[in-house]
């Protein structure tokens, strides 16, 4: 027992350390390129080839740096604001984004998960690193929309096959494993007390915690096994073991998405002190910000070797105590989750497998996931998705549209730029390893933290909307100063890296665990599905008005809107559902094969 135990833990720390390395590499992208110098560089390809209004004669670049005037570029027959340009290149790579995601679902369940992973790892980091070579003063500058959109949707592929690890990785940790075994036992010491056996008196005496506490109320390092209450039922030891595990579980997988979250942006502000250098050198041009995604690109492929290495394949061992903890037989349902009710056909074997048949396989299943029966079954995942629809959004379009506000309408230098883009993410560092002792300080489930997370970030595009207010503005107020920028930097980035943490630890609570790469899939469907309307919609304000502080009335209102969407979520009952789901699904695959 102890060496298999043993060697679980191996196991589990090498793929850990695989899960991490992945987020080291990867998330350096996200925080140096996507949501900082990659909106800031497309706009000034745009501006190093656009006009000013009204006379659309003199280039923007021409421009004193005090001037008012609207830039536009021309691009086939529209001219666009040079601020919309790099928001529509966003919606665009958002959208393709989710179709890639789609497609890619059923294939990132099977030992194919990893290749799948470096794979799009590969077309991102490559797409990145292309940047070192196109100039703004070429005539071929409008690649570089294309090629933003091909490290866009590199990295968000390439996450879902690394989100589907994430399961996996809590159930197989060392807590819940021992969690596990608790109740493992506890499940044959109340089939012994139904079926009236004296097998019990062969098992050792089950030591649980005592019925009137839970690991709510102690502390994280608290031992789950205690002495033995010989006044409780089988059956009373039997639910306070289930109790024990699901908050192990849900515990473990809030604090290895929250590990990975604080080492991405470790990274990430490692490589935006080292690209503060050439960008202050340069003066904030469009080389500098060209040196600093290339770099960014170069970091993704090359931790990402190493994480490749330590990833398992994807394929999930199981144990006789998983099995007998969750009352079954999860290895078949598991196997049989492969071929998930979505015809009869489905279900054959002997065919021969191609990508083209799994990716026809995973848009046929994401119809089946969506069908109204399927949603019924699943309501508080679906509730969950309805409000992660909005929330994705309003969180996305936030870090895009305040970093497009800062440089087009405070005309903030690029050092400042710098220095917000270092700010935000060291905040949720912070922020994403506080809130979980926060959380059990304070006794809160992962809802109700992920509730006030939500509640504390719509304080941001509120105060940005006082800014409309002339009364306000004149007394320095609204998001109108450099000091302000500085500061709601570091409080939107402690909310937000908190933020992302719960809200994939959460999801992960209320879905079938034997599929989970296919409703990552969703997850991030669903994500992409509304990130690719917020900076459109941002955008067509931008053309429309003139004025991008508008798009804060349209954040604030679907933040609020998420809210009372969200609270609706019963974790209970969505992770009861989720695992009745599984165990039907399975059966079903079982029986057409």
């Amino acid at each position: 027992m102890t060496s298999s135990s043993d060697t679980a833990a191996r196991r589990h720390t090498h793929a850990l350390a695989g899960w991490l390395g992945y987020a080291f590499a990867s998330e350096v992208f996200v925080i140096v390129s996507l949501t900082l110098y990659l909106p800031i560089c497309l706009e000034q390809f745009a501006r190093d080839n656009g006009y000013l209004l009204p006379e659309r004669t003199v280039p923007c670049i021409a421009a004193p740096a005090e001037s008012n005037a609207r830039c536009v570029v021309k691009l086939g027959w529209a001219w666009l604001d040079t601020a919309s340009f790099s928001l529509y290149v966003s919606s665009l790579s958002v959208a393709l984004q989710a179709l890639t995601v789609i497609s890619i679902g059923a294939l990132a369940d099977t030992s194919r998960r990893k290749p799948l992973l470096l794979s799009f790892a590969a077309l991102g980091s490559l797409s990145a690193l292309c940047f070192f070579f196109l100039s703004s003063t070429s005539v071929l500058w409008w690649l570089v929309a294309p090629l933003a959109i091909l490290a866009n949707v590199g990295f968000g592929a390439s996450f879902v096959a690394l989100n589907a690890y994430l399961p996996q990785l809590a159930r197989s940790a060392p807590d819940v494993r021992l969690a596990r075994e608790a109740l493992a036992q506890a499940h044959r010491e109340a089939e012994a007390e139904v079926t009236g056996s004296n097998s019990n008196e062969h098992l050792e005496p089950l030591a649980v915690r005592d019925s009137s506490t839970s690991l709510d109320d102690d502390d994280a390092s608290a031992p789950l096994l205690q002495p033995e209450d010989s006044t409780r039922s089988p059956s009373e030891t039997l639910a306070v073991a289930k109790q024990d595990y699901t908050t192990a579980l849900s515990r473990a997988t809030a604090r290895i998405s929250a590990q990975g979250i604080a080492l991405g942006y470790s990274a990430g502000i490692i490589l935006l002190l080292l690209t503060i250098i050439p960008v202050s050198k340069l003066g904030g041009s469009t080389w500098a910000l060209r040196l600093s995604i290339g770099c960014s690109g170069a970091w993704w492929a090359l931790f990402s070797v190493g994480a490749g290495w330590a990833l398992p394949s994807g394929e999930e061992e199981h144990d006789g105590d998983e099995e007998e903890a969750t009352g079954g037989d999860v290895r078949a349902r598991v196997e049989g989750a492969e071929g998930l009710g979505l015809g009869e056909d489905e279900g054959e074997t002997g065919k021969e497998w191609s990508v083209w048949g799994e990716i026809v396989l995973a848009w046929r299943r994401l119809f089946r996931m969506l069908r109204p029966s399927e949603i019924r079954r699943l309501g508080n995942t679906f509730i969950f998705l309805a409000a992660w629809f909005l929330l994705s959004d309003g969180f996305t379009t936030i870090t895009s549209t305040a970093v497009l506000f800062a440089k087009t309408t405070l005309k903030l230098p690029s050092s400042t730029l710098v220095l917000v883009g270092v700010l935000t993410p060291s905040a949720g560092i912070a922020g994403a390893l506080a809130w979980p002792r926060l959380q059990r300080r304070l006794r809160l489930s992962n809802l109700k933290t992920l509730l006030t997370l939500v509640s504390l970030a719509a304080v941001v595009p509120a105060y940005g909307c006082l800014g409309l207010s002339p009364t306000v503005r004149a007394h320095g107020l609204g998001l109108v100063t450099t000091w302000e920028m500085l500061v709601l930097a570091v409080y939107f980035g402690s909310v937000y890296g908190a933020f992302q943490s719960y809200a994939r630890a959460l999801y992960a609570e209320v879905i079938p665990r034997s599929q989970a790469a296919r409703w990552y899939a969703l997850f991030s469907i669903t994500d992409k599905s509304s990130s690719f309307l917020g900076p459109l919609a941002v955008g067509l304000i931008a053309d429309g008005t003139g004025n991008i502080r508008y798009a804060f009335l349209l954040l604030t209102a679907v933040l609020l809107t998420a809210l009372p969407i969200l609270s609706r979520v019963d974790v209970a009952k969505g992770a009861e559902d989720a695992e009745k789901y599984a165990a039907r699904e399975g059966g079903a695959g079982r029986r057409r094969t």
